[in-house]
C-alpha cells in the first residue's frame, strides 16, 4: 500500500509551484472577475446578468421580475459563485447614484447615497433599463464570439456588442491582484462627440478631444476643481481629480447665514459626512456651526449647516472643504482589459479600441445579413425558375413512387436544382402560382439584390464602415444623452487652461445678493419695446439683477465691492449656467468679508497704459486711477478706494483720460464734466466730490459720453427716453448739476446709459424679469420729456438697473407682447430747473 502511494507522489520545488499557482490565480481574478473589458466596459458578472435578463426576455417593455429569479438564473447558467456577489453587482447596476446611465431598472429598495443596503433579493424586482438594450443590439447576428459556460452545457458571449462606449459612460471600479482600476463616469453625449471627432480626425490630440469631452460627469453632480488632473488622466491613464460638493450660502430671516449642500462628490456617504461634521463641531475644530441637519427627500438632496450670528460663511466652508469629504479626491486609473491583457490606457487609446470594436461589429453584422440575404435570394431564384417550368416539375413529382424525399431527389436530378431550392419548391403551394404572388417573389428578389450590392459595397469600403459607426452612435446619443451634471471650474495657477477654452461672447449677470453666472448671448431674444421680457433667473425672494454686460470668455472681469476693494478673474472662470439658473454665489469665488458685497463689475481686455478707472460712490465722491495700477491683483484683492463711513463704492467706468462723464441722481439731477476735473490718484486715495446732493438724494448712475450718442434715462416705473448729450452742458465737478428728469410725475430715476441707435439695451426689474430692446425704438426727446414706456411691469415691480449691449448681426424674430400698445405713448414734460 505504501508503495502504491509512493508511486503517486511527485517531487516539486515549492517556490516554482507557488509562482505558477499564484500567477494562475492572479490571471483568473484579473480576467474573470475584477477588471472590465475595454470594448463593452463590463466585468464578467455584469455581462452575465445582462445577458441572462436578455435571454429571459426581462426587457423594459415587459413586467418586472423578482431579483431572486435573475440571481438564480445567473448562478445556474453562467456564474458559479455566491449569490451575494451576483446580487450586489445587480444592485449597483440599478443605482442612479453609482452609474451615470443605470443598466437595470430596479423596483424596490436598492440602497441609498447614505450607505443603506438594498433589501433582500426576495423583496426586490428588476428588469433591463432602456439604456441597457443598445449593449445587446444585434447580438443574435454573430457580432460577437461565444464561449462555453462553466459546465459546457450553454454558450455565453465573450463580450457584448455595446453600441455606445459604456466603459467611459458608466465607468468602473475594481481591485485585482497587484492592480486596480478606477474609471470615472462621463456624459454620454460628450463621449459620443469625442468618438465622432476621433473618427473624423484619427490624429486628434488630447486637447482637441477635451474640447468635446472636457471631463468626467458624475451621477451625483458636484464640482471638479481644475483641469490639470483631468488632462493628466486622459494623457497618461492616471491622474487625481479634486471634486467639491455644490454649496450655496443663504441668508436666514434672523440675519444669520447657512450653508446648503445640494450635491456631493461621487462616492461620498452622506450619513458619514454628517457624522464627521458633527464630530468636528464636538471637538471644537469648527466652532461657528450652530445646527446641522439633513433635509433631503425624494425631490433631491439638501443638507443644511446653520452658522452662528457672527460667523463668516466663506471661512467655515473652506474649513469644511479641508477637513471633510465635502471636497474629495478621485484617483483616476484608466485600466481595462485590451485583447485579454490588462493595460493602462490614455483617453485616445480607449476611444480607439472602441471604434475598432464597433467597426468589427458592423463588419460581422453586415456579413451575417449578407449571408442570409444571399441564401434567401438563391431560394427565390430557384422559385422564379420553377414557376416558368411548373408543369414539368409537377409531372416529375407525380411520377415518383415515394414521398417528399423522393420528390426532392427527382427535382434535383431532372432540373439541376440544389437541396435548398428543391426543398422550397416541394413546399411551394399551388395558390402561390397566382400572378400577384409571383410578383411578390420577383419584388422580394429585386429588393434583396439591392441590399446585397449595398452590403458588399460597405464591406469593401472602410470609410463607409466608419461612417455607419458614427451615424449609429450619434443616433444613440440623440436618444439617451442628457445635460452635464458635474460642473468643471478653473483653479488659479493652471497656466495652459485658456488653450482649452473657446473664445466666445457671453453675458455676465450679477444679482443683489451676489449670485453670478455666465450665459451665451443668444439666450435672450430681441423684443419690441413695451414687451414683458423673459425670466432671466430663478431667484431667492427679493433678489434682483444689478449688473449685466457682454464680454468674451477670455476677458478679465474686475469686481469692485461696497468696501472699496477690487478683484479680478477670467470670464471662463465664472460657470456657464442656463437662463433660469441663479448661478453661483460670488462668495464662493471671491474672499469677501462679512457684510461685504460686489457692487460693480466691468470687463477688461488688457491692462494697457493710458486707460483709467473712474469710480463713483453713492454719496457722490469720484476718484480716477490708472488702470495699470490694478495689473497685479492678488487673489485676496486690492484696495481700490478709501471710503467715508456710511459710503459705498457703486459705479466704475473705464475711460481713456479725456472723456466727459455724466453722473445722475435718483431725484432727477445730472451733472456733466470732463474726467480731468478729477485728478489721477493712487489706489488707496479717497477721491473728490463729483456732485452736491440733497439730503434725500443719492447717485443712481454714471455714463461715459460717447460721440454722437444719446443719454438714455429710465425711471423705476418703466418710462424712458433718449436725450442728446448736448442737452447737458459741461460744468465743473462738485455742483448741483441740471434737471435731468421730472421725478414727481414719472417716478424716481432707475439709471442712465450712453447709447446710440445701433445699441441694444437690457432692462431688469426687481422681480427678475429681463427684456432686451433696441435703443433705436426708444424715442429721442429733450431732457424736459418724460419719455415713452420701455417696459411693462407687474404690479408692485420696478426697474432696478439697465445695461447696454452691441447689436448682434442677426437677432431672433422680434416679438411684441402687446401689439395694441401705442408705440408713441409718451408721458408729460415740464420745464428745466437750474
Amino acid at each position: 500500500m505504501d508503495e502504491m502511494i509512493q508511486g503517486r507522489l511527485v517531487d516539486v520545488e515549492i517556490e516554482k509551484e507557488m509562482k505558477e499557482s499564484y500567477l494562475a490565480y492572479s490571471m483568473s481574478v484579473i480576467v474573470g472577475r475584477a477588471l472590465p473589458d475595454v470594448r463593452d466596459g463590463l466585468k464578467p458578472v455584469h455581462r452575465r446578468i445582462l445577458y441572462t435578463m436578455y435571454e429571459a426576455n426581462n426587457t423594459p417593455d415587459n413586467a418586472y421580475r423578482k431579483c431572486a429569479y435573475t440571481v438564480g438564473e445567473v448562478l445556474g447558467r453562467f456564474h458559479p459563485h455566491g449569490d451575494a456577489s451576483v446580487y450586489d453587482a445587480l444592485v449597483r447596476l440599478a443605482q442612479d447614484f453609482s452609474l451615470r446611465m443605470p443598466l437595470v431598472d430596479g423596483h424596490g429598495n436598492f440602497g441609498s447615497v447614505d450607505g443603506d443596503p438594498a433589501a433582500a433579493y426576495r423583496y426586490t424586482e428588476a428588469r433591463m433599463s432602456k439604456a441597457a438594450m443598445p449593449l445587446l443590439t444585434d447580438i443574435e447576428k454573430d457580432t460577437v464570439d461565444f464561449m462555453p459556460n462553466y459546465d459546457g452545457r450553454l454558450k455565453e458571449p465573450v463580450v457584448l456588442p455595446s453600441r455606445y462606449p459604456n466603459l467611459l459612460v458608466n465607468g468602473s471600479t475594481g481591485i485585482a491582484v497587484g492592480m486596480a482600476t478606477n474609471i470615472p463616469p462621463h456624459n454620454l453625449g460628450e463621449v459620443i462627440d469625442a468618438v465622432c471627432a476621433l473618427i473624423d480626425n484619427p490624429d486628434s490630440t488630447i486637447e482637441e478631444l477635451m474640447t468635446h469631452l472636457p471631463g468626467p460627469d458624475f451621477p451625483t453632480g458636484g464640482i471638479i476643481m481644475g483641469r490639470s488632473g483631468i488632462r493628466a488622466a486622459y494623457a497618461t491613464g492616471r491622474g487625481k481629480i479634486t471634486v467639491r460638493a455644490r454649496t450655496e450660502i443663504e441668508e436666514m430671516h434672523n440675519g444669520r447665514e447657512r450653508i446648503v449642500v445640494t450635491e456631493l462628490p461621487y462616492g461620498v456617504n452622506k450619513a458619514r459626512l454628517i457624522e464627521s461634521i458633527a464630530e468636528l463641531v464636538k471637538e471644537k475644530r469648527v466652532e461657528q456651526i450652530s445646527d446641522l441637519r439633513d433635509e433631503s427627500d425624494r425631490d433631491g438632496m439638501r443638507m443644511v449647516i446653520e452658522l452662528k450670528r457672527d460667523a463668516n460663511a466663506a471661512v467655515v466652508l473652506n474649513q469644511l472643504f479641508s477637513y471633510t469629504q465635502l471636497q474629495d479626491t478621485f484617483g483616476v486609473i484608466l485600466l481595462a482589459l485590451a485583447g485579454g491583457v490588462p493595460k493602462v490606457m490614455s483617453l485616445k487609446e480607449i476611444l480607439g479600441h472602441y471604434i475598432r470594436f464597433q467597426e468589427e461589429i458592423v463588419v460581422r453584422r453586415t456579413r451575417f445579413d449578407l449571408k442570409k440575404a444571399k441564401e434567401r435570394a438563391h431560394i427565390l431564384e430557384g422559385l422564379q425558375r420553377a414557376v416558368d417550368i411548373v408543369d414539368e416539375i409537377i409531372a416529375a413529382i407525380r411520377a415518383t413512387k415515394g414521398g417528399i424525399p423522393e420528390a426532392k431527389a427527382a427535382i434535383i436530378e431532372q432540373f439541376g436544382f440544389d437541396e435548398p431550392q428543391a426543398a422550397a419548391i416541394v413546399a411551394f403551394r399551388i395558390g402561390q402560382l397566382a400572378g400577384l404572388e409571383i410578383k411578390k417573389i420577383l419584388d422580394e428578389l429585386a429588393d434583396l439584390e439591392q441590399k446585397i450590392a449595398n452590403w458588399e459595397a460597405i464591406l469593401a469600403d472602410e470609410h463607409r464602415l466608419l461612417q455607419i459607426v458614427k451615424e449609429e452612435v450619434t443616433a444613440l446619443g440623440a436618444k439617451f444623452s442628457d445635460r452635464r451634471r458635474t460642473e468643471i471650474q478653473t483653479v488659479s495657477g493652471e497656466v495652459d487652461i485658456e488653450d482649452l477654452i473657446p473664445e466666445t461672447d457671453c453675458v455676465i449677470t450679477l444679482t443683489h445678493y451676489g449670485y453670478v453666472k455666465r450665459q451665451t448671448t443668444d439666450t435672450y431674444r430681441t423684443q419690441k419695446r413695451g414687451g414683458r421680457g423673459v425670466t432671466g433667473m430663478s431667484r431667492r425672494e427679493e433678489d434682483f439683477v444689478t449688473d449685466l454686460f457682454i464680454c468674451s470668455t477670455h476677458d478679465y472681469i474686475m469686481f469692485f465691492t461696497s468696501r472699496g476693494r477690487a478683484y479680478r478673474m477670467k470670464g471662463y472662470e465664472i460657470a456657464e449656467s442656463s437662463r433660469s439658473s441663479k448661478g453661483i454665489n460670488i462668495v464662493n469665488l471671491l474672499p469677501l468679508e462679512q457684510g461685504e458685497k460686489v457692487t460693480a463689475a466691468i470687463k477688461v481686455g488688457d491692462f494697457e497704459a493710458g486707460q483709467y478707472l473712474c469710480m463713483v460712490t453713492k454719496n457722490g465722491v469720484i476718484k480716477r486711477t490708472s488702470l495699470s495700477a490694478f495689473k497685479n491683483i492678488r487673489k485676496a484683492g486690492l484696495i481700490a478706494i478709501s471710503l467715508d463711513e456710511g459710503d459705498e463704492l457703486a459705479w466704475v467706468r473705464m475711460t481713456d483720460g479725456e472723456d466727459d462723464l455724466i453722473i445722475a441722481t435718483r431725484q432727477g439731477r445730472a451733472i456733466r464734466f470732463n474726467e480731468t476735473e478729477a485728478r489721477g490718484m493712487g489706489r488707496s486715495a479717497r477721491g473728490v466730490r463729483a456732485i452736491r446732493l440733497a439730503d434725500d438724494d443719492q447717485v443712481v448712475g454714471m455714463a461715459r459720453v460717447r460721440p454722437e450718442s444719446c443719454l438714455l434715462t429710465v425711471s423705476e416705473s418703466g418710462q424712458g427716453r433718449r436725450s442728446p448729450v448736448d442737452d447737458y452742458p459741461v460744468r465743473s465737478r462738485g455742483g448741483l448739476g441740471v434737471l435731468n428728469y421730472y421725478v414727481e410725475k414719472n417716478g424716481p430715476v432707475a439709471g442712465i446709459k450712453s447709447v446710440d441707435s445701433t445699441d441694444e439695451v437690457f432692462l431688469i426689474s426687481d422681480d427678475g424679469v429681463i427684456i432686451r430692446i433696441s435703443a433705436a425704438e426708444i424715442a429721442v426727446q429733450s431732457r424736459y420729456g418724460g419719455g415713452v414706456r420701455v417696459m411693462r411691469l407687474a404690479e408692485g415691480s420696478k426697474i432696478v438697473t439697465l445695461a447696454r449691449a452691441p447689436a448682434e448681426e442677426q437677432s431672433d424674430e422680434e416679438v411684441s407682447e402687446d401689439p395694441q400698445e401705442d408705440p408713441q405713448e409718451e408721458a408729460g414734460s415740464g420745464s428745466e430747473e437750474e
